[in-house]
């Protein structure tokens, strides 16, 4: 199997385990506010959310405006959204993802240049796959600890725990 959709489908599962977990808790809990990286669980949801839905236009080289609009309307179609509703946006990001990944199979190694705010970045898909990944995985742990601020269990989604479920 490529790498590259390997890494990506660790991501998928990673945020799968996360709303697995979110619906064994209170049902409010994700509104929650506390003072932390975010407001609430919901918003570092919606943010992991809207930055998939960004960089997955960005490699698609929509214009910037079409982008900046993706990004906006993005976090305004979870803004209220139930914790099924937003695992449904994350399975509808994720099958675009998978469809990008398997149609550029053949130059996901290719140097490509985006235009972006804050200046030109040359970068390969793989490159920016990794990127999307571990930035997910960076707010899964700030979910985590969210989580615990609140006295509540966090989830592990470590990379060896996903390689491990593969393996059994």
């Amino acid at each position: 199997m490529n790498d590259t959709l390997e890494l990506f489908r660790y991501h998928v599962w990673a945020n799968k385990r996360v709303f697995d977990h979110l619906k064994k808790l209170p049902d409010d809990l994700y509104r929650r506010p506390l003072k932390s990286v975010f407001p609430t669980i919901s918003d570092a949801l919606a943010h992991i959310y809207s930055v998939d839905n960004t960089w997955i236009s960005i490699m698609s080289h929509e214009s910037p405006e079409d982008i900046y609009a993706a990004m906006t309307s993005s976090r305004e179609e979870v803004n209220d959204a139930t914790l099924d509703a937003f695992e449904a946006y994350f399975d509808k990001i994720t099958a675009r993802y998978e469809e990008f990944i398997l149609n550029h199979q053949s130059n996901l190694e290719t140097i490509s240049e985006y235009p972006l705010k804050f200046g030109v970045l040359r970068a390969n898909y793989n490159d920016l796959i990794r990127h999307v990944v571990n930035h997910g995985t960076y707010h899964r742990g700030n979910i985590t600890a969210m989580l615990r601020q609140m006295g509540y269990e966090g989830i592990s989604t470590d990379y060896g725990f996903y390689l491990f479920e593969l393996k059994r």
